[in-house]
C-alpha cells in the first residue's frame, strides 16, 4: 500500500465509532486505533464497575487519541449503571421539576463520573421535543412536550457536561419526538411543514448551537418537507443545508447508530456509512452488531468511494479537522470539580408527584407489570423491589396475568401496583383496571408518562424509571 493509500485509509478509519464486545478492548480495535480509528463507542456490556471501565479507557488512549463515547442520559438510558439503574433521574423528571440550574448540576454530575471513568463524549441530552405521546423511542428520555421547555433544559444539560470537559452530542437531529415508530426498526416519518419543524422541533438544536454544543447526532428520520423518504442521517438537505447552512453549525456531526434497521435494511452499514459522509456527517457510529470484517469492508468501500468520485476527499479532510479540534478541546483546562453526591435523589424527589392519600402499608403486595425495554433502554432493572424489602414483589405479564389469583394474594394486605407507560401497552392498562376496580384502595405508581391514570386511592408519577426515582415514589408510600 502507498503512503497515499495508507493516509486515505487513516483518514477513513478516522471517522468510524466502532463496538466491540466485553470489558477489554480486543487487539483489532487497539490496533485500528493505532492506525487512525475515530473512537469508540461502549455499551452497558463494556460496562463492570468505574475501576475496570477506567483501565479498558486507559488502554484505548495508550493505542491513540480516540473519542470515547457512551450513551449516558440519566433516567430509562443509562451505561454506567445499567446492571442496577441510574442514580440520576432522566430528562422528564428533570422537565417536570423545571428548574434550568438543578438540570445543570445533575449533568454535571454525569459528566463528573464519565470524565473520571476516562469517557470524554456523552451521546446526551435528548433534545426532541415530545409531541407524540405513543413515542415508543423517546416518551421519558425527552424534557417534555413544549419546545421552549426543552430548549433551556437542553441548553442546562450541555452547560454542565462541557463544565467538566465532557462534550456534550445532542440529539437527534433534526427532531425524533414525532414520531410512532422506533428508528432501531424502520424509518419513522416527522410529517410537519418547514415552519413547523423551525418553531418546534428545531428549538433546543438552535438553542445547544448557541450554548457552545461540541456535538450533534444524526436522526434516522425522515421529514418529508425537508428529506423526502431519506433519513436525515442520508441527507445533505438536513445535515448540510439546515444543520451546517442555516443554523450555522461547526461542531462534530455523530451518526445514530448505523445498525439500527432504518439503515441497515435500507442501504446497509457499508453504503449507509458513504452517504452519511457525504451528506455531511463527521463520525459515524457503528452500534454493537458490526464485526471486524464489516469495519474493515465499512472503509475499504469508503476509500473506493473517495477514488471513485462519490465522496469527495474534501469531505473527510473536513471531518478531520473537526475532530482534531474537538480533540483539542477535550484536553484543555477545565472544572474537575464533582457534584456533590445526592442531587440525583434530590432532583427525583422534587420530582415526583402524588394525588390522593395512600393508606400505611400492611404486608405490601406488589405488582409490577412487566414491559418490554425499548432497544435504546436495553434491560436495565427497574421496579420498587430494592427500596421495599419486606414487600411480596410480583412481577407480571399483563396477558398472562390472573386477576382472582392476584386478588386472593392480596387479601387483607395493601395492594401496590407499579406501571411503566400505561398508556401506550393495552393489555397493561386493562390489567390495572380489573385490579383497581376490585380494590379501590389501591396504590398506582407510574414509573413512565403520566399520560393514563386509573381510579386508584391514590396515584405516584415519577417521570422515569431510574433507581432515584423508585426511591422517591417508595419514601412518599411510606411517608
Amino acid at each position: 500500500m502507498s503512503q497515499s493509500d495508507r493516509g486515505l485509509r487513516r483518514l477513513a478509519a478516522g471517522t468510524l465509532l466502532v463496538a466491540f464486545q466485553g470489558t477489554e478492548a480486543p487487539a483489532w480495535v487497539l490496533r485500528e486505533l493505532e492506525q487512525g480509528l475515530g473512537g469508540v463507542t461502549l455499551f452497558g456490556f463494556n460496562v463492570a464497575d468505574p475501576d475496570r471501565l477506567r483501565s479498558l479507557t486507559s488502554s484505548l488512549r495508550s493505542a491513540g487519541e480516540p473519542v470515547v463515547s457512551l450513551d449516558e442520559e440519566g433516567g430509562d438510558v443509562t451505561r454506567l449503571a445499567y446492571h442496577v439503574g441510574s442514580p440520576y433521574p432522566g430528562n422528564a423528571a428533570l422537565g417536570a421539576v423545571d428548574d434550568v440550574e438543578l438540570t445543570r448540576r445533575v449533568y454535571r454530575a454525569i459528566g463528573s463520573e464519565l470524565a473520571a471513568c476516562g469517557v470524554n463524549l456523552d451521546m446526551a441530552p435528548d433534545a426532541d421535543v415530545n409531541t407524540e405521546a405513543d413515542n415508543p423511542v423517546i416518551g421519558t428520555r425527552s424534557f417534555g412536550d413544549e419546545p421552549d421547555l426543552v430548549a433551556r433544559h437542553t441548553v442546562a444539560a450541555v452547560t454542565g457536561l462541557q463544565s467538566v470537559n465532557v462534550a456534550a452530542c445532542v440529539k437527534h437531529f433534526p427532531g425524533h419526538g414525532a414520531t410512532r415508530v422506533d428508528s432501531h426498526l424502520a424509518i419513522p416519518v416527522v410529517d410537519v411543514s418547514l415552519d413547523v419543524l423551525r418553531s418546534r422541533e428545531l428549538a433546543p438544536f438552535r438553542a445547544a448551537i448557541a450554548a457552545g454544543a461540541r456535538s450533534i447526532m444524526t436522526a434516522h428520520v425522515s421529514v418529508p418537507a425537508l428529506t423526502g423518504d431519506t433519513p436525515a442521517t442520508l441527507s445533505g438537505a438536513a445535515l448540510t443545508g439546515l444543520l451546517r447552512g442555516e443554523l450555522g453549525y461547526e461542531g462534530v456531526v455523530v451518526s445514530d447508530a448505523l445498525d439500527m434497521h432504518a439503515i441497515s435494511r435500507g442501504v446497509g452499514l457499508a453504503g449507509g456509512a458513504v452517504l452519511s459522509l457525504a451528506a455531511g456527517t463527521d463520525l459515524i457510529c457503528l452500534g454493537p452488531q458490526p464485526t471486524y470484517d464489516d469495519v474493515r469492508n465499512i472503509i475499504a468501500e469508503i476509500v473506493t468511494a473517495v477514488q471513485d468520485g462519490r465522496l469527495p476527499l474534501s469531505r473527510l479532510e473536513e471531518a478531520a479537522s473537526r475532530l482534531e479540534a474537538l480533540r483539542a478541546w477535550f484536553g484543555a483546562p477545565g472544572g474537575t470539580a464533582a457534584e456533590q453526591n445526592g442531587v440525583g435523589l434530590h432532583a427525583a424527589r422534587r420530582a415526583v408527584r402524588l394525588t390522593g392519600a395512600p393508606a400505611p402499608l400492611v404486608e405490601p403486595v406488589v405488582i409490577e407489570v412487566d414491559t418490554p425495554p425499548t432497544i435504546a433502554v436495553g434491560d436495565v432493572p427497574w421496579g420498587v423491589g430494592p427500596w421495599l424489602p419486606d414487600a411480596e414483589i410480583l412481577r407480571v405479564e399483563p396477558a398472562d396475568a390472573d386477576v382472582p389469583g392476584l386478588l386472593a394474594k392480596a387479601r387483607d394486605r395493601s395492594l401496590v401496583v407499579v406501571v411503566k407507560d400505561a398508556h401506550r401497552h393495552e393489555a397493561g392498562r386493562a390489567l390495572v383496571a380489573a385490579l383497581v376496580a376490585a380494590r379501590p384502595d389501591t396504590t398506582v405508581i407510574e414509573m413512565g408518562l403520566p399520560v393514563w391514570r386509573p381510579g386508584s386511592a391514590a396515584y405516584i408519577a415519577t417521570y422515569g424509571a431510574a433507581r432515584a426515582n423508585a426511591q422517591a415514589a417508595v419514601e412518599l408510600l411510606t411517608a
